[in-house]
């Protein structure tokens, strides 16, 4: 079996028939089939975990759109690469042939710079563009490529996927044939994947080459006994990151930092890329400690910053100080309850209109019909406060800010409730 490709390349299908998921996509009727079988495909971006088929539908696009296809990955290439590229799909425009599709593994992984040198062809059509990407395209890929971009956002295979993919393996792969190969039980499986087709493929052959008979049949037991053993616990990019990193904001917000900080070493053994957790950290910040302590978001900020210059190993040091402060912090969500109170009240009463007093008076026509008349400049008064009206005036004295239960904030609370006087409940 080593002599052969694995298994997962064995079974990579070569049509959208044979593709297996993503019916929101690609099932009859599906957007992304229909502009496919149209042959009017945009530039895409395919936005979803690990091993749910992207590359896959890259290459089935390219291959039923009858187009040349090339394929860079963000890890090892660079604008030097993407510059051949250009220039080869130059020539073929030049000779009249079909135009290429460029395919870019975890586009989220170019600088700015490398993302730039696309814009061009993108915006000639000189070539379409799809790239993969486990991370949310809105922060890792720049403005004016995504305008210029379809994001499709591809989902986690079901449990009634894997087993359709299971039992296509078992009927069309040569090689699995020959050894009679039978699946009793396949919870483990499905459980050990996490919804991952390739990381379901290379556990069923792992556990058929472990075993080496003729004759295999697959039992939770016997899959446990041989994956256990051979598999790392921590995928950064599969099931376990989205776990762990779920346990590691958990143990934060729950000011254990004793918790916190073993979730992060469990992600730093596991090569987690230390921007990643800076970034949840920032937003945790904000979050879930917010005005409770408002250094924790420049610490937070200073933390982001300082390991997109420092790097591992030594930024596991100031990852550890951050942890460790925002998990001791007392905590407070009160700014991001006011947000969602705030939105929600902006989409069930619509565009209330401004008070005239607030409003902006840039021309004479603007003042002569009282726009910013009575407006009352708060610095002129006692307390730098004027009890004036700020809402729209059907939304007087809503209180969406409820200052939470800490030290902290129950100085703002009671500084709010001194100025207003009774006006907003606090």
């Amino acid at each position: 079996m080593a002599t052969i490709p694995p298994l997962a390349e064995r079974m990579r299908p070569e049509n959208l028939d044979d593709y297996v998921g993503q019916k929101h996509l690609v099932g009859n009727d599906a957007i992304l089939r229909l502009a496919i079988e149209n042959g009017n495909l945009p530039s895409l971006i395919l936005w979803g975990p690990p091993g749910v088929g992207k590359t896959t539908l890259a290459f089935i696009i390219a291959r039923q759109l009858e187009r040349p296809f090339f394929s860079l990955s963000a890890i090892n290439s660079g604008v030097k690469d993407i510059r051949e590229v250009i220039e080869k799909a130059c020539r073929l425009k030049d000779d009249n042939q079909n135009l290429p599709i460029l395919f870019i593994d975890e586009i989220h992984r170019f600088s700015k710079s490398q993302q730039d040198s696309l814009l061009g062809a993108v915006e000639r059509g000189l070539v379409t563009l799809i790239g993969a990407t486990t991370e949310n395209p809105s922060f890792e890929v720049i403005s004016a490529l995504l305008s210029r971009s379809q994001v499709y956002i591809l989902q986690n295979l079901s449990e009634d996927d894997l087993l359709e993919l299971l039992n296509k393996v078992l009927k069309e792969d040569l090689y699995l044939k020959k050894k009679k190969v039978a699946i009793k039980e396949h919870e483990a499986l499905l459980r050990l994947s996490g919804g991952d087709a390739r990381k379901l493929l290379n556990v069923l052959e792992l556990v058929i080459n472990a075993v080496n008979k003729p004759d295999v049949i697959i039992t939770n037991e016997l899959v446990l006994k041989h994956v256990q053993q051979n598999m790392a616990i921590y995928d950064k990019t599969g099931e376990q990151h989205y776990d762990i990193i779920s346990a590691f904001i958990k143990s934060i917000r729950g000011s254990d930092p004793n918790a916190a900080v073993y979730w992060l070493a469990r992600m730093i053994a596991g090569g987690e890329d230390p921007s990643f957790i800076a970034r949840r950290l920032l937003i945790l910040a904000s979050e879930d400690i917010g005005n409770a302590n408002p250094n924790a978001l420049l610490l937070a900020n200073s933390c982001f910053q300082a390991v997109n210059v420092i790097g591992f190993p030594e930024s596991r040091i100031i990852l550890s100080q951050t942890v460790t402060y925002l998990a001791s912090s007392p905590k407070s969500n009160a700014s991001y309850e006011a947000i969602g109170k705030a939105q929600e009240l902006v989409a069930r009463t619509g565009d209330q209109s401004v008070p005239l007093h607030l409003r902006n008076a840039p021309t004479k026509l603007m003042k002569n019909i009282g726009y910013g008349k009575e407006y009352e400049y708060s610095h002129s008064h006692e307390n730098n406060f004027s009890a004036q009206e700020y809402m729209p005036e059907k939304l007087s004295g809503t209180l969406l800010y409820n200052p939470g239960k800490n030290a902290s904030e129950e100085k703002l609370r009671e500084r709010l409730k001194m100025l207003w006087k009774g006006k907003y409940k606090y």
